[in-house]
């Protein structure tokens, strides 16, 4: 009787063992709002969880835009003590970091992590700085008569602020005069299109997410006003956009996965430093090549053209 006992607790605690052997790693994804860019990088990064044999559980939740919304979700990721969560952007990535010091947080698709303030011991990532001065310059070999180009932002996304500050600097170097307009809602948009349109040869898009979900609206009124648009992400391109040099988002992603899987395996998130993709890709949408009249002679000619 005492040997059955006995056999039945060994079971029992094998079974548990089992258990805990079995148990899911638990991630949590929050996204600020849904376009190409941004659904790219979650792309690369659940893919390269895949890849890993990782036994893992992906919760993704979209804040629709809202930061209030985008809290709410990085606060119950905290209350459902999720293994490591991912922050798409950064008004995501922000939450997080307001909502835990503890767990670890991947961040990707923000341009910079000090100014956004997301430097500590638990949070890393990629970086998707964009090549600003790669697309003035592309813009300008395209449009030689280019003197005056719009940049219109999001005046409460940090990302933005950096980018803007970024392109002064740049168009004072190339010789162009840069025409701000700033919004604090997509309602906000429409009227300000108007208004930056009249005053410029070329309008720019940098990677702020409020400008990029409105990219059909932009390219509406800019082709009406028969002004070229320079944008920040390839599918704008596809929408219409005249040009673009840019990253791949999906790589992007992927490559924040990769850094996840080293932290879900052990590796201190403390000695995983924050990164950037090198590569960038030139694409051109052929339409606007032909409505512009653009020649692509005049582009540098160690570049190689994405035409779509």
């Amino acid at each position: 009787m005492k040997k059955s006992i006995l056999l039945l607790i060994v079971l029992l605690g094998l079974i548990g063992c089992q258990k805990k052997e079995s148990k899911k790693i638990k991630i949590g994804i929050t996204q600020i709002v849904e376009h190409q860019a941004l659904d790219s990088a979650r792309v690369g990064f659940e893919k390269a969880l895949t890849e890993s044999g990782l036994d893992v559980d992906i919760e993704f939740q979209n804040a629709q835009g809202e930061f209030a919304n985008s809290q709410l979700i990085a606060n119950s990721f905290v209350k459902d003590k999720k293994d490591l969560v991912l922050g798409i952007s950064t008004p995501s990535a922000q939450s997080l970091y307001n909502a835990t010091k503890h767990i670890p947080i991947l961040v990707t698709a923000v341009t910079d992590f000090e100014s956004a303030g997301l430097v500590g011991d638990n949070i890393t990532g990629t970086s998707d700085m964009a090549p600003v001065r790669e697309q003035f310059e592309v813009a300008k070999q395209l449009l030689p008569n280019l003197k005056k180009i719009g940049i219109i932002y999001n005046t409460s996304e940090q990302n933005s602020l950096v980018l803007v500050e970024k392109a002064k600097i740049i168009a004072k170097d190339l010789g162009i005069e840069l025409v701000e307009v700033g919004i604090s809602s997509i309602n906000d948009m429409s009227m300000a299109l108007d208004t930056i349109l009249k005053k410029v040869d070329a309008l720019y898009t940098p990677t702020d997410n409020l400008v990029v979900s409105a990219t059909p609206l932009i390219l509406e009124k800019a082709n009406k006003k028969n002004i070229p648009v320079i944008a920040c992400v390839e599918d704008q391109v596809k929408q219409g956009a005249l040009v673009t040099v840019t990253i791949d988002y999906e790589k992007l992603g992927y490559q924040t996965g990769e850094m996840a899987v080293r932290i879900l395996k052990g590796e201190d998130i403390k000695d995983i430093k924050v990164k950037t993709l090198e590569d960038t890709d030139l694409i051109i949408n052929k339409e606007s090549v032909e409505k512009y009249n653009v020649d692509l002679k005049n582009i540098d000619e160690s570049k190689t053209i994405k035409i779509i």
